[in-house]
């Protein structure tokens, strides 16, 4: 695996920091510009890590470790108290599952088949993340506008009941992901052999190495995005966009690094890796956001709507029910590449448009 040696110089804190302290007198197409450079050399040294541990422990790594700082971020928003504070946890999580489900699976299976013509994966192991995510989409984002009449809002009760079942659900799969049944997760034999994997993995001192430089990069993704945060709800509000669209940018900001590893994956006919990263990473948006949260809102007393809009109702159940469908077969074409990428259309205008 080549090793991108300018990714070991970048300075993430620093870079990171400046963007808070200075973030008012930095323009925002710089800032822009260091987000890009960060998500490269954030993917860089993830897949050195996952070249070092191996599949699915790299994919699942990554996922955990951008939804963590996901998290983090959505806590501290809700926590300054400002105008949609209480709906920016399920904005955030629709959001990132239609952007991972709809926009991410579409692009990297488009161009995944455009260059091998058609690519497999495991069934098993890609059937048994669509049922989590099925599930959990559906208690945590659906269900509050019927098991209740105030609307989008679970009663503090069903709302600890259903972060518990979460991440109860979250964790089993994580289970079954890296230890029970590990195998279920990996390229399927008859898969094209990937060059980079018979080059020597990096040694200890490199992979530790390389594991802070990625934490610093997630950080500073993060930091970037949320420096970037006044620019763009500026942007949105001289255009007469709805606020809804700070979300989506913003959650789209945070999957960066996932992104472009995915993409780069499945460019290399990896696109078992590439379905763990997108899969793991809803999974891990809800699993571990919902639960932190539904915590947040009952020791503080904040106010939570989970509960999705009629239109975000449809749009989920065509997503997952496509979803589904598409990856049933365990080979992919660009026909479902092309399916996804409509859907993701459609989210976006409509909700540009609503």
């Amino acid at each position: 695996m080549n090793r991108l040696r300018w990714t070991w110089i970048w300075l993430p804190p620093f870079a990171g920091a400046a963007s808070v302290l200075l973030g008012a007198s930095i323009p925002s197409l710089l800032l822009g510009v260091v987000l890009i450079v960060t998500v490269l050399a954030a993917v860089h040294h993830a897949e050195l890590i996952a070249h070092k541990v191996g599949e699915p422990f790299g994919t699942f790594l990554l996922a955990l470790a951008v939804t963590v700082i996901e998290v983090g971020l959505i806590l501290t928003l809700m926590l300054q108290g400002k105008a949609g504070a209480e709906t920016l946890a399920r904005d955030t999580v629709f959001s990132a599952v239609m952007i991972i489900l709809n926009g991410l699976l579409g692009a990297f299976i488009l161009l995944g088949a455009l260059r091998h013509r058609e690519q497999s994966f495991q069934q098993v192991g890609v059937s048994a993340s669509l049922a989590t995510l099925c599930t959990l989409t559906v208690l945590t984002l659906v269900l509050p506008n019927f098991s209740s009449s105030a609307g989008p809002y679970y009663a503090p009760s069903q709302l600890a009941f259903v972060a518990i079942v979460s991440l109860l659900l979250y964790l089993t799969f994580v289970t079954v992901q890296t230890v029970r049944h590990r195998d279920y997760f990996l390229p399927p034999e008859e898969a094209a052999a990937d060059l980079e994997a018979h080059a020597p993995p990096p040694g200890n001192g490199e992979t530790l190495l390389s594991g802070a430089i990625l934490i610093a990069c997630l950080v500073e993704v993060v930091l970037l995005a949320k420096a970037l945060a006044p620019a763009i709800e500026d942007g949105v509000a001289s255009a007469g966009l709805p606020h809804a669209v700070v979300g989506v940018v913003i959650a789209a900001l945070v999957l960066l690094p996932e992104s472009v590893a995915a993409v780069r994956a499945a460019m290399a006919n990896r696109l078992q890796t590439s379905l763990n990263l997108a899969l793991g990473s809803a999974l891990a948006t809800i699993g571990l956001t919902i639960p932190a949260v539904a915590v947040l809102s009952l020791f503080q007393g904040l106010p939570l709507a989970l509960g999705l809009d009629s239109r975000g109702i449809v749009l989920l159940s065509l997503t997952l029910l496509v979803t589904t469908q598409s990856l049933a077969t365990a080979r992919t074409t660009v026909l479902q590449g092309v399916v996804h990428l409509v859907i993701f259309g459609v989210f976006v205008f409509t909700t540009l448009v609503p």
